[in-house]
């Protein structure tokens, strides 16, 4: 069998009859079983009945390549070497190149219709509460009688489809008063921000309103962490040891703060 070209029969329509093919061996309705040797111990079986002429013709060009890769084989190939030089010869290797965008895949979290109401306090029994004059949030011990000044908050559940680093949510004060983190100068700050509660009903990271969203973690029974959605790395947090102090974000394993909430 010797090196040959169809790429131009093979560009346009085939015209049979015009170029004499019907009265060869192209009538599809004759054509039998027929077995071409191509080395010795290897047959070509073309099967009856072929739908087209390019289907002949990528056999052929099959044939030919095999017979181009065994003629630099030697004769006493085993079963499994014979077998890969063949698949060397008809597979082709593509490479591909994937280039990375600079265009980010929009997420989209979804509230869910299951907010609970709690209070939060950190691990050295610090209570979360709400300064009205400061519009801040602080951590203080309270003592007995004082438990009304807990804030209670409205968290609600938010998930989407792309992301599985734990359960978001957004921690609210009423209806239009949420828990934000936006990063300024480099670190971020936690904030109370007013935001009608119908515009986080679906959030959008492609704008900034991610800032109101958080990770909920929960370590052992009860041990919960708060980690920004919008500045990751950066968690809720209180003071060690000081008092009346406002909560703040850190950043993981930071000294001196506290990033573990009991929720009651």
């Amino acid at each position: 069998m010797s090196d040959f070209d169809l790429s131009q029969a093979l560009e346009g329509p085939l015209d049979l009859e015009d170029n004499g093919f019907e009265g060869c061996f192209f009538n599809m309705t004759k054509v039998q079983d027929e077995i071409f040797s191509i080395e010795e111990g290897l047959d070509l079986v073309v099967s009856r009945n072929p739908k087209t002429l390019r289907h002949v013709a990528n056999l052929l060009l099959a044939a030919n390549r095999v017979k181009r890769g065994l003629s630099f084989c030697s004769r006493g190939l085993r079963e499994e070497e014979l077998c890969s030089a063949i698949m060397d010869s008809l597979v082709t290797e593509t490479t591909v190149e994937i280039q990375s965008s600079s265009t980010t895949v929009t997420r989209i979290f979804h509230r869910l219709n299951s907010a609970i109401q709690c209070t939060l306090c950190d691990m050295v029994q610090k209570d979360v509460v709400y300064s009205s004059d400061e519009f801040k949030l602080q951590a203080i011990t309270l003592q007995g009688g004082q438990g009304e000044r807990k804030v209670h908050f409205k968290m609600s559940k938010y998930t989407t489809l792309s992301d599985g680093d734990g359960q978001m949510v957004v921690l609210s004060i009423g209806r239009d008063l949420h828990m934000s983190c936006s990063l300024e100068d480099g670190k971020a700050t936690l904030l109370l921000e007013k935001c009608d509660e119908g515009e986080l009903k679906n959030i959008s990271d492609d704008g900034n309103m991610d800032r109101f969203l958080f990770f909920k973690r929960t370590v052992g029974v009860s041990q919960n962490s708060f980690e920004s959605v919008k500045c990751r790395g950066w968690l809720i947090s209180t003071s060690w040891e000081e008092e009346s102090k406002p909560l703040e974000m850190c950043e993981m394993d930071s000294a001196n703060r506290l990033t573990c909430f009991k929720l009651n």
